[in-house]
């Protein structure tokens, strides 16, 4: 067995996980909302919230015991910490995805892991943003999560490594990367920030395509992260923009932004439009979503009218 739940000692193994197949990644291709859940969407089973932050205890100590970090800061973790649990949390997800670029593919236990990760940060950001404890240090804690993640769904050849059949296709694991971007969007205030996040990183790369040579060896690689960055926008704006508006703690302010961001996006890709025209479509078609998905708050005052005016040009 690998430890006792305070994770004082143990051998050094990583825990066993069920063989059973997980089906967290099926369909994260289609375009449609998700079905809809009862009240309980955010529950984790104790046991497996038992088992998950365990394993993450577990990985942290590994990586700090590779940081050469003094043994006595393995002991300082407080169990009932929740905004420690949901720091530890991120970057277990984070090391997941490494794993899955440094192997060029999912292991077996990825699904698995992943799954009770974010099912596990959706559960501890529930319970802290209702307590309204340490707003500022969560939003550091899920920003930082959200930059992570983005660096590694837009992976190009000096990121990703070659083999010496040449470059390695990183696109299945920037497909599970995107696909746990969707996931994380369940929950409105990190939805909101992956938007915003994703948009603005639209229009950074529209910018240094105009200044790339086109036979550089990152051309195509940039192209094929523009496309999964504005099917991003589309999934996240398909699958829970009505739900994020019906949210309690709706954040307009952040809203407004993201929205603007978007119309941004769609202005610096209209000036690469000789370069691929194939982007102001994909573009064009996010923004009509978008405008159909808020209208009602538009009227309802969630969203400047002015703003939404742009989304309707």
């Amino acid at each position: 067995m690998f430890c006792r739940s305070d994770g004082v000692r143990g051998e050094a193994m990583e825990p066993p996980v069920a063989s059973c197949r997980c089906h967290f990644f099926d369909g994260c291709s289609d375009l449609q909302p998700p079905p809809p859940t009862g009240g309980g969407e955010h529950w984790v089973d104790e046991v497996l919230r038992r088992r998950f932050l365990r394993l993450a205890r577990w990985k942290e100590k590994r990586r700090r015991l590779d940081r050469s970090l003094p043994v006595t800061s393995l002991m300082e973790f407080n169990s009932e910490d929740e905004i420690q649990q949901l720091s530890l949390s991120t970057d277990f997800l984070v090391e997941l995805s490494d794993g899955i670029f440094a192997k060029r593919e999912s292991c077996s236990t990825f699904a698995t892991f992943s799954h009770q990760a974010v099912n596990f940060i959706l559960s501890l950001l529930k319970n802290i943003l209702l307590s309204k404890r340490e707003k500022e240090l969560v939003e550091e804690i899920i920003d930082g999560l959200v930059t992570r993640l983005m660096k590694r769904m837009c992976t190009i050849p000096e990121n990703a490594g070659t083999s010496d059949s040449g470059p390695v296709d990183c696109s299945d694991a920037q497909f599970n990367v995107q696909h746990l971007f969707r996931k994380l969007g369940n929950e409105e205030f990190i939805g909101q920030r992956i938007i915003l996040a994703v948009s603005q990183k639209i229009s950074n790369v529209s910018e240094s395509l105009l200044l790339l040579d086109p036979f550089d060896d990152s051309f195509p690689d940039m192209h094929g992260n523009m496309f999964i960055m504005i099917q991003l926008i589309e999934f996240l704006i398909s699958d829970y923009m009505k739900i994020w508006l019906c949210c309690e703690q709706f954040d307009k302010k952040i809203f407004e932004e993201w929205v603007r961001s978007i119309l941004k996006a769609r202005k610096d890709l209209e000036v690469v439009e000789n370069i691929n025209g194939l982007y102001v479509v994909y573009i064009e078609r996010v923004v009509g979503r978008l405008a159909r998905e808020v209208a009602p708050a538009a009227y309802q005052g969630k969203l400047d009218l002015d703003v939404f005016s742009k989304l309707l040009c």
